[in-house]
This record gives structure tokens, C-alpha cells and sequence, in this order.
């Protein structure tokens, strides 16, 4: 059974249609691409799939079950996380609590609980408390823990990001241009790391970038669309030679 499944999903926003029966099924331990041209519809499909958006047709199933009609927060409970173009943590709570505050949607007590500072309170607190120093240490950000992220570097700020949607535990992890805004030395840290945790942990990853150079040395296949329908797929070999590709998004010159 595929992890996720989607089956020929379409999204219209009013007369503009976004997404053209798009369709994709990733297995487990996989490390997928998808690129295309701005405007292509790529973070649409990511909204799609992780409940921000639900689709106008199609289907999506993730771990065999239907995710249609299901909030973020739901979605995420299943175990797909996802990170963003645009870096968003709360910039004013320390990078600890960042990573805290991801887990409590599954905190398993009540305000009640909360108000009194029961033992079951007490018990899930130091299980989220566990669990994010456990995933500070594995990202390399033990030392900023009580930091706040606005006062870091924009490459580890991204590692915050990433650090926070695996505090999780996900099956599946989005990844929205994680090498945007990014200097080069950045770019080769953030390849590093994305290796490294598709190797560490039992994790699919499906990612959008626009930085060839990372989705070329990191993507076992990819998918290509434009104008919110797929036009390619295959190896990183077979996209970068593919002459749709090459015409449409990637030019001459890129590869």
C-alpha cells in the first residue's frame, strides 16, 4: 500500500484552475521532488495535501485512509508534516518552545488538567519537554534552545523549522523550498541535513524546491508540472535532459 496516494486531484479557484488532475504515489523511504515554474501550482498541491485546502476533485489517501474533509491539525495527527517558503516560527517564543508548542495538538489533557496542573498535565508536559530537547540535540540546536529565532541566522532558523515539523515524528514531511533564501554555504548545510535525516529516520520526503542543485543531488524522482498539470517525470537524469522540462522551466543553461 502506497504511503500517499493522490488520484487525479484538481483544484479551481473560481475560474482559475491551479491543479489539473494531478496524480502521485509516494512508498515509504522515498525522496521525491516536484519543480516548475512559478506559479505552477507546487505549494497549492502542498496545501492540498496537508488540509489547507480541499480539492475541488480527486482524491487523497494517505496511509490508505481518505483524508478528504480533514482539518490541518488532523492531517498532522496522521503524521505528515511540513515546513514553508516563507520561514514560519514564532519569533518572539524561544527556539525550545517553537518546538514545544508543535506537539500540542496530541497534548492528551484538558484545561481542567491544565488550570490545576494535574499529574496527567505534569506527565504530558515533560513527555513534550522529552521529546523536543531529544530532537534539539539530534538537529545540532541544543546550544539555542532558549534563543529567540529572530536573533539567528537565516540558515538556522530554517533548521529550527525542520527541527519543529520532526518534533512529530512524521511519516511524511513536506518540504516547501527549503534551500529559499539561502546562501551557498547555507545550501550545501541544508543538503547535508536533509540527507541525513532521510537517512536516519523511517521518513518520506517529498519536497519543492527551486535550487536544481539541491533537488538533483537529493531527489531519487521527480515530478515536473506547469501550469498546474504534470508535464514530466522520472530520475533527476531523465528530467534534466527531458526537453519539456528544459523548455518550459529550467532553460539551456540551468543544469
Amino acid at each position: 500500500m502506497s504511503l500517499l496516494k493522490i488520484d487525479e486531484m484538481t483544484q479551481r479557484f473560481g475560474g482559475l484552475q491551479a491543479v489539473s488532475k494531478f496524480e502521485i504515489e509516494l512508498q515509504g523511504g522515498e525522496l521525491v521532488g516536484l519543480i516548475g515554474p512559478n506559479g505552477a501550482g507546487k505549494t497549492t498541491i502542498f496545501n492540498l495535501v496537508s488540509g489547507f485546502y480541499q480539492p475541488t476533485e480527486g482524491g487523497i489517501s494517505f496511509n490508505g485512509s481518505n483524508t478528504a474533509g480533514l482539518k490541518p491539525h488532523q492531517v498532522t495527527s496522521m503524521g505528515i508534516a511540513r515546513t514553508f517558503q516563507n520561514i514560519r516560527l514564532w519569533h518572539d517564543m524561544t527556539v525550545m518552545d517553537n518546538i514545544r508548542i508543535a506537539q500540542h495538538y496530541r497534548k492528551g489533557y484538558s484545561v481542567f488538567d491544565a488550570f490545576l496542573r494535574t499529574k496527567k498535565y505534569r506527565d504530558s508536559e515533560k513527555r513534550i519537554e522529552n521529546i523536543a530537547w531529544e530532537m534539539l540535540e539530534a538537529m545540532d540546536l541544543k546550544e539555542f534552545a532558549h534563543e529567540l529565532p529572530k536573533n539567528l541566522p537565516y540558515g538556522l532558523q530554517r533548521r529550527v523549522e525542520i527541527a519543529r515539523a520532526m518534533s512529530i515524528k512524521p511519516k511524511l514531511l513536506l518540504l516547501d523550498e527549503p534551500a529559499a533564501g539561502l546562501n551557498s554555504a547555507d545550501v550545501e548545510g541544508l543538503i547535508k541535513l536533509v540527507r541525513w535525516i532521510h537517512d536516519n529516520f523511517d521518513i518520506t520526503i517529498w519536497m519543492i524546491e527551486h535550487q536544481m542543485k539541491v533537488v538533483m543531488s537529493l531527489c531519487q524522482y521527480i515530478k515536473c508540472i506547469d501550469f498546474g498539470a504534470t508535464i514530466a517525470e522520472g530520475t533527476p537524469e531523465q528530467i534534466q535532459n527531458d526537453p519539456t522540462v528544459i523548455k518550459a522551466y529550467l532553460g539551456d543553461d540551468t543544469i
